[in-house]
């Protein structure tokens, strides 16, 4: 008699529960072990290691947190009718909120929203903490910005005792215990999808997209999806017809090339889920920059300077905060039909000291002034370094030695009892009218 047996049932995906990591039982929608629903399957969850990590609407939450009656309120990061929104809760966003959005239009869709000027010293703590956690996982840490940085934890099982993909749910859990945010994480096997992933799911995500389903998964997706597809590229792209990341799988690399050049380049590779570019830890923000939008339009020097001081001293405490400093000092202007000006002058050392970033921002403000009235300014440092280079003796200046000691006195000052503890001679006095609006790192 022959025997006809079945065909074996095949393997269950792997996955596991997200808040007590049992594993995940097929077709469960409940974790068996404590209920949960964030249950998590993928049939490579226990093979991919690279990772985008994402604070959950950074500045709001930490906000939420130091003010537990804000838990259920709508909060935007900003201020000032001209100014815009650095960020929002989820709740603001429901009502249309969105960050970079004009802050009257914020308050037409949501009038009740509470509103929070931004206090950078406090996000770039926090954002110190999240990193050192990170930095506990893998060395492979490369900072994007304050809140989010990609991981590679490419051979840390036997350091963990797990899969990467476990590790990074314990990471997730204890952030949210011990300091109280909440972060989403995607993970994958290239930086071009870990990245889109972390965006799926948020807030408190955790997403997967492994190569076997990348080119079904990019193929309905709009070609907006891809890095450097703004607007405007867009735009050209839909003339020529071409909408979805589908339609340039079809074409081919030369071709995509001959139309746009380098950009066609990445196109083609990364509507394939091609993306070879690994972590470097030393990669971080690009520049560390501050401005403010104003109440109404100003062009006195009495009005901008002591802005321009406040800001440096921002971008300084964030740079320090850091370890990092900046060679290039950048001063942004907007005038009152909203053109953008920048002004940029190259250190012969990297700096971290807000005098210095003052006073050659200030260099470069007196240049303009008497053109034009400005509705924003800003400043900010690039070409970013280890702050070991930073701010060697001037053998030119040696008074700077003296303002040097007195900021790192002030600093000392600061961080003990506030930071409006101690105003300067520029800050004190006019420009009080300003309002920071918009702090960013790059």
């Amino acid at each position: 008699m022959t025997m006809i047996h079945p065909p074996p049932h095949p393997d269950p995906v792997p996955g596991f529960c997200r808040d007590c990591l049992a594993p995940a039982r097929a077709e469960a929608r409940r974790c068996h072990a404590c209920g949960s629903p964030r249950l998590i399957r993928h049939a490579e969850i226990d093979t991919l290691t690279l990772a985008h990590v994402d604070c959950d609407a950074f500045y709001a939450t930490v906000e939420k947190r130091d003010n537990p009656e804000l838990a259920d309120k709508p909060v935007i990061i900003g201020g000032g009718k001209r100014g815009v929104v650095s960020t929002c809760c989820y709740i603001a966003r429901i009502h249309g909120v969105r960050s970079a959005m004009p802050m009257f239009k914020a308050l037409d869709a949501c009038p009740e929203a509470i509103v929070i000027r931004p206090d950078m010293e406090k996000y770039a703590r926090v954002g110190r903490e999240v990193r050192m956690m990170m930095e506990e996982l893998t060395p492979l840490v490369q900072p994007i910005s304050i809140d989010e940085a990609f991981l590679d934890l490419a051979g840390t099982e036997k350091l963990h005792k797990d899969t990467p993909a476990r590790t990074l749910a314990r990471f997730a859990a204890r952030i949210e215990a011990e300091i109280g945010i909440t972060l989403s994480v995607g993970l994958s096997y290239c930086k071009f999808l870990a990245k889109v992933a972390s965006d799926l799911d948020k807030p408190r995500g955790f997403s997967v997209i492994g190569k076997q389903e990348a080119l079904s998964f990019l193929a309905p997706r709009p070609v907006t999806l891809i890095w450097g597809v703004g607007k405007a590229f867009a735009s050209t792209l839909e003339r020529d017809g071409i909408r979805t990341i589908g339609q340039l799988q079809t074409m081919e690399e030369t071709a995509l090339m001959r139309s746009y050049g380098v950009m066609g380049k990445r196109l083609y590779h990364l509507a394939r889920g091609e993306d070879e570019r690994t972590v470097h830890p030393n990669e971080g923000a690009k520049s560390v920059s501050a401005e403010t939008t104003f109440n109404s339009d100003l062009s006195d020097a009495e009005d901008l300077v002591p802005v321009l001081r406040r800001l440096s001293e921002k971008v300084s405490a964030r740079l320090k905060a850091s370890g990092i400093a900046g060679q290039t000092v950048v001063l942004k202007l907007k005038t009152p039909d909203f053109k953008s000006r920048t002004r940029n002058f190259k250190l012969e050392d990297p700096t971290m000291l807000a005098d210095r970033i003052f006073r050659t921002g200030l260099h470069l403000l007196e240049r303009e002034l008497g053109q034009d009235r400005f509705r924003l300014i800003g400043i900010g440092v690039t070409d970013l370094t280890d702050a070991a280079r930073a701010d060697p003796p001037d053998l030119v200046d040696p008074a700077a030695a003296r303002r040097a000691v007195a900021e790192s006195a002030i600093d000392k000052v600061r961080q003990k009892f506030g930071r409006d503890i101690v105003e300067t001679g520029y800050t004190f006095g006019k420009g009080r009218e300003a309002a920071p609006q918009r702090d960013r790192d790059k």
